[in-house]
């Protein structure tokens, strides 16, 4: 997976203009220009005073931070940034120059607190400061928005790490149990062996398949729980049994790869394996008024907390809040001498292309 890579902005003007109308920004420009226009009115007795106070102030602020970005549209640098920084000042300077002191001689105005030669110094100050501050304000936003997709990308990265380390989602001492009963099975019953050995050749299959995409649909995610559990049947169709409440037909939303897979290993090994009686039961229910869907794993044997030394539960609860933002969680529910592990998403149509 590639990285976001930071691109130069297609227009810093239109981009700079975009952010000084940010909310932040805007209601603090509003305030120093109101109290220097204010000012300008209190010291002045021009008619043209405000107009001329309220023009300054929109040139400033449209001006300054955008020369600033277009010189420096990364960061300053001393060493080679010298003559920029005066280009920066002689427009600043040129800024104040026609507006302070052309224009009002232009106008026949009389003197005001703006262009009244301290006045005007101050003016030429708040241009480079204020172009500085929001320039540098605007720039690093952007280089935290940035800092934030990369780390979601890093994030997404690891957790697709997470997909190849199979023994994170399929408990290895399944697997060599399962291969030494095929071993069983081929001396004693051929039939079944092959049968299990299609089984498991499947499940693997689609284990590998699964860390090579995002998502997949719903329906393949249930097609591997089948199978697992289909598996543990072979080994002890007594004792595992399973139970399946499904809706017809399957919504069609998309879920990352073996996402319920530790759930449903943590079924079988904490419930019939454990020695409980009873069914798994695997329930897919429609949540119309939430706009959510939710699918329930039930094991016998009471729930009595997280284990020690687990991590099944962990990973399923870091890969929901990876592909969801919040948006779906994971409750484990204590019903009598019944373990339930309730997953809730929400609902989304396949986005196309995401199995491949």
């Amino acid at each position: 997976m590639r990285l976001p890579v930071a691109e130069p902005e297609p227009s810093i003007i239109r981009s700079t203009l975009r952010a000084l109308l940010h909310p932040r920004r805007l209601i603090a420009i509003v305030l120093v220009s109101a109290s220097l226009v204010a000012a300008q009115a209190s010291y002045s007795y021009d008619p043209l005073a405000i107009p001329l106070g309220i023009a300054m102030c929109v040139a400033f602020v449209i001006v300054a931070p955008v020369s600033w970005r277009v010189l420096f549209p990364d960061r300053i640098e001393f060493g080679h940034g010298g003559v920029r920084l005066l280009l920066y000042g002689a427009i600043g300077a040129g800024v104040v120059w026609s507006i302070g002191i052309v224009a009002p001689r232009v106008l026949g105005m009389g003197p005001t607190l703006l262009t009244a030669p301290a006045g005007a110094v101050v003016s030429l100050a708040l241009f480079l400061v204020g172009g500085f501050g929001l320039g540098r304000d605007i720039w690093m936003e952007g280089r935290l928005a940035h800092a934030e997709a990369q780390a979601t990308a890093l994030a997404r990265e690891a957790d697709r790490a997470q997909l190849l380390a199979l023994r994170s989602h399929l408990d290895p001492h399944f697997l060599f149990n399962t291969l030494n009963a095929i071993a069983e099975w081929c001396r004693e019953d051929g039939e079944t062996a092959e049968r299990a050995v299609v089984r498991l050749s499947a499940m693997l299959r689609t284990v590998l398949d699964g860390v090579r995409v995002a998502t997949w649909p719903l329906a393949e995610e249930l097609a591997l729980l089948d199978t697992l559990f289909e598996l543990h049947r072979l080994r002890d169709p007594d004792r595992v049994r399973v139970t399946r409440l499904l809706p017809e037909p399957l919504p069609d939303i998309a879920l990352p790869p073996m996402l319920l897979l530790p759930l449903a290993e943590n079924a079988v090994k904490h419930g019939p394996a454990a020695g409980h009686d009873g069914a798994i039961t695997l329930e897919v229910r429609m949540l119309p008024a939430e706009n959510q869907l939710m699918v329930s794993i039930a094991n016998p044997g009471a729930y009595r907390g997280r284990r020690p030394g687990g991590s099944g539960i962990d990973i399923v609860e870091r890969r929901l809040a990876l592909a969801y933002d919040g948006k779906a969680m994971l409750n484990l529910v204590a019903a009598g001498d019944t373990t339930v592990a309730e997953v809730t998403l929400p609902l989304a149509p396949m986005p196309p292309g995401s199995h491949t």
